[in-house]
């Protein structure tokens, strides 16, 4: 896990990638193509480029004229922006008729760092999960953030994409299969399972290195699609390992881990705890720090996981 590269910039790259295979794939900004790294597709097919201006509503309102034209948009801004301001136009516009419009969504969760609360966009997997028929995957590195883009591309249908601001390690090599709804296991253990998405990933690996310095077996399962859930995987995981501890740079109300307890408390009821932001807003700061402040670090994990493991 020695590279380290946003998500952000994996969304950009492969925007412009696919798009010399796709002439049909259209990208929208509002105003932040350098920030989102939309730019590079811009650089390479200007004129399937559409800069929307701080008008978020709008563009995704323009994104779903394009889709009803055979296009397949990209429209792409701050999580809070695509997934708070725009709200209505999504659900209204995208999901009631089910249209064929991608949302990419850089700067999610709070390692957007210094912008601070007003940009840390905690509750967008929530708003997403609740649209019927929308895709919500959240890639834990730059080679899932690629595969994303395009299982995305290939999937006819509502799709929100999240993506990171800050760099992180790239877990999966390039013989990496990603499947939409599918999770997959990093990790094998006996004692608890670590559920996890996005950068919490690799902080759940960590944790399992602590848990293993102290002889606690744990498995790590990656999460990236949370909408259509693995719940044959989360399921399977719980009967083996009886504990759960779910991992989310995300409000611990309605993501990853509500998504979970949902699961089994139909399925399998079964003790889980949940790592993420305990509701309540961000905080200005470097990434890395608010990370631990936030106790989504690996030893924050590691001990809820020895919790966990108490309440079976």
């Amino acid at each position: 896990m020695a590279d380290k590269i946003a998500t952000r910039e994996a969304y950009g790259k492969a925007l412009a990638e696919f798009g010399a295979e796709y002439d049909n794939l259209v990208v929208l900004d509002a105003d932040l193509a350098a920030a989102t790294k939309t730019g590079v597709f811009k650089k390479a097919f200007p004129d399937r480029f559409f800069d929307c201006g701080i008008a978020e509503n709008n563009m995704i309102g323009v994104a779903v004229g394009l889709s009803l034209t055979g296009k397949i948009p990209f429209a792409s801004s701050f999580a809070m922006f695509a997934a708070g301001r725009s709200f209505e136009q999504v659900r209204n516009s995208v999901g009631y008729p089910r249209c064929n419009v991608k949302i990419g969504a850089t700067h999610a969760g709070i390692t957007v760092g210094e912008d601070g609360a007003t940009h840390q966009c905690c509750e967008d997997i929530a708003l997403m999960r609740t649209i019927p028929g929308m895709v919500v995957i959240n890639p834990a590195d730059a080679t899932e953030a690629r595969l994303a883009v395009k299982a995305a591309i290939d999937y006819n249908g509502p799709v929100y994409l999240r993506f990171g601001r800050m760099a992180v390690p790239v877990i999966n090599g390039e013989d990496y299969k990603f499947e939409l709804g599918r999770g997959v296991k990093l990790a094998d253990g006996d004692d608890v399972a670590i559920i996890a998405t996005g950068i919490e990933v690799e902080q759940a690996l960590l944790a399992r290195e602590l848990l293993k310095n102290e002889g606690i077996s744990a498995s790590v399962v990656n999460i990236h699609t949370i909408k259509p859930l693995d719940s044959d995987l989360i399921v399977a995981e719980a009967a083996k390992c009886g504990a759960i501890v779910t991992c989310e740079e995300h409000t611990v109300i309605g993501g990853l881990g509500a998504a979970v307890c949902e699961c089994l408390s139909e399925k399998r009821p079964t003790p889980v705890l949940r790592v993420g932001v305990n509701d309540t807003f961000g905080r200005s700061g470097p990434a890395k720090e608010l990370v631990s402040y936030f106790g989504l670090d690996a030893a924050s994990i590691a001990e809820k996981a020895k919790a966990a493991i108490a309440l079976k």
